[in-house]
C-alpha cells in the first residue's frame, strides 16, 4: 500500500476509528522512539552529548526549566 493509499484510507475512517487509529499511532511512534533511543544508548551515539552536557552543568551554564 503506497502513502496516498494509506492516506485515503484514513480519510475514510469514522471518527471512532479514527481516534482508535491515532491513539495507536501514537503508541507505536512512542514503541519505535523508544526502541531507537534505546539503541543509541546501547552504541554509545548520545556519550559526546551527555559529557558535553555534564561539562556545560558543571560550569553552571545550566538553569532550572
Amino acid at each position: 500500500m503506497s502513502l496516498a493509499e494509506l492516506e485515503q484510507e484514513v480519510d475514510q475512517l469514522t471518527p471512532a476509528e479514527f481516534n482508535a487509529f491515532t491513539r495507536w499511532m501514537d503508541e507505536y511512534a512512542a514503541r519505535k522512539w523508544d526502541a531507537q533511543f534505546e539503541k543509541d544508548v546501547s552504541t554509545g551515539k548520545l556519550d559526546a552529548l551527555g559529557r558535553k552536557a555534564d561539562k556545560e552543568f558543571e560550569a553552571g551554564k545550566c538553569t532550572e526549566l
